[in-house]
């Protein structure tokens, strides 16, 4: 029978194969969820994204949610129909398709019913379904305090708890 092992005979891996193999495993078993942080964009910050630096992001805010509208160039970019929306939130101007400087604005205050219904359903199947989410802004997660709004629940996370933040 040749040197071999005797048969039953159990063989044991040497400690540092081990630990490793036990280090892997935990690593596989306890990964933490792939979700990014959520990102909060100031007013100069999400203004430095406006499509007039060529390889720059272009970011656009509609109801604090920042979407990234890069792939969206032809409508976005410099000189483009819709430049004016990005940069900045311009919820109100999303609201009543306008892009006069007046309405380039986070503040809904005073639109009509339907001005709200198609704020949402341009929010909802135009920029939810089309651009990635990169952040919000500031207003849509603080209170004018700078205290957390805790009822602030991210649009692509629905497990994400404001609580675990702070």
């Amino acid at each position: 029978r040749g040197g071999g092992m005797a048969s039953g005979a159990v063989r044991l891996l040497p400690p540092a194969l081990l630990l490793l193999l036990v280090a892997a495993e935990r690593q596989l078993r306890f990964r933490p969820p792939a979700e990014t942080p959520v990102r909060l964009f100031t007013e100069p910050e999400l203004a430095r994204y406006d499509g007039q630096q060529e390889g720059q992001p272009i970011y656009l805010a509609v109801k604090g949610v920042v979407f990234d509208v890069t792939s969206g160039k032809e409508f976005y970019g410099k000189g483009a129909p819709y430049n004016a929306l990005v940069g900045k939130d311009s919820t109100r101007g999303v609201a009543k398709m306008s892009l006069d400087p007046a309405d380039l604005t986070h503040d809904i205050t005073g639109l009509t019913e339907e001005e709200l219904k198609s704020l949402d359903d341009i929010f909802n199947n135009v920029y939810k379904a089309k651009y990635p989410i990169v952040g919000y802004t500031s207003r849509r997660i603080l209170n004018e305090d700078g205290s957390p709004n805790l009822d602030f629940k991210p649009e692509d996370q629905p497990h994400f708890s404001i609580k675990d933040e702070f």
